[in-house]
């Protein structure tokens, strides 16, 4: 980790609304062999976190997104979340005071990024860590958060139903991704009936339960390719009934086949 200040300071200063309203720091982690996580934590300040390579997975309450390279995850003030880090991992991180995030998504969501933004923390990174910003460091914080308001939200994130029946499945399956039950053998497990699941799946996830069984398989297959699983194994783990059916579901879904997916988003 590249940081114009120690560990020490980051952490006592990112829990302090009333330090500096940016703490940026880059992050370049070159072990690809073991996933890193961090348990169930949270910040007093909000956290932008933007990967360059590797992959970044995490979690919150109410659902959980991957954060593939050249995109930005947000995370909002007080939300409580775990992270894993899969692959060599490169890419930035920051904290923003509550008051400099007014403006931004309530809930945590992946928004697209651009060079502007790259550039500014690159920046900001590099600032000696002080109870104020100077006049200069306000107007480059001020543009940064514009350009984060101003980003459009992907739809990467996979939200969990609440629905006490809903939520053991959709844990089961996030637990075993390769099972591959019916929509009607899934409600025989839970007691529940398969018209119910239908209803609720939608209507709290916005998206039928294949749909979100899908997503889920997609978001586990790229913490193992970001590993550096070979895909041949990625696609049995993940219950897919061929390699093809795999990479052809891989691509619709991200445009690229997996084996190129991470060298052409690092380039």
């Amino acid at each position: 980790m590249t940081l114009a200040f120690t560990h020490e300071e980051i952490f006592h200063r990112i829990e302090c609304a009333d330090g500096p309203g940016l703490i940026a720091y880059v992050v370049d982690k070159h072990d690809p062999m073991h996933a890193q996580e961090q348990d169930w934590h949270s910040h007093l300040r909000g956290q932008f976190f933007y990967v360059e390579s590797g992959l970044l997975s995490v979690r919150t309450r109410s659902g959980s997104w991957t954060l593939p390279p050249q995109r930005v995850g947000w995370m909002p003030p007080g939300e409580m979340h775990t992270i894993r880090i899969s692959g060599a991992m490169r890419g930035w991180g920051v904290f923003v005071a509550p008051h400099a995030a007014h403006g931004m998504p309530k809930e945590t969501c992946v928004l697209s990024a651009n060079e502007l933004l790259r550039a500014l923390v690159y920046r900001a990174s590099g600032w000696t860590l002080e109870d104020t910003l100077k006049p200069e460091q306000e107007r480059v914080l001020a543009v940064l958060m514009d350009e984060m308001r101003r980003a459009p939200i992907e739809p990467l994130h996979l939200s969990i139903p609440t629905d006490r029946r809903l939520n053991r499945i959709a844990h089961a399956v996030l637990e075993r991704p390769h099972d591959s039950r019916s929509l009607e053998e899934w409600a025989t497990w839970a007691g529940v009936s398969p018209r119910t699941i239908s209803r609720l799946f939608r209507s709290e996830t916005g998206c039928s339960f294949a749909q979100w069984r899908q997503q889920a398989r997609l978001s586990r297959a790229l913490e193992r390719l970001a590993e550096g699983e070979p895909v041949a194994n990625v696609a049995d783990a993940l219950g897919y009934a061929s390699v093809s059916a795999f990479v052809a579901m891989f691509r619709r879904s991200y445009g690229l086949p997996p084996g190129r997916y991470f060298a052409a988003q690092a380039t």
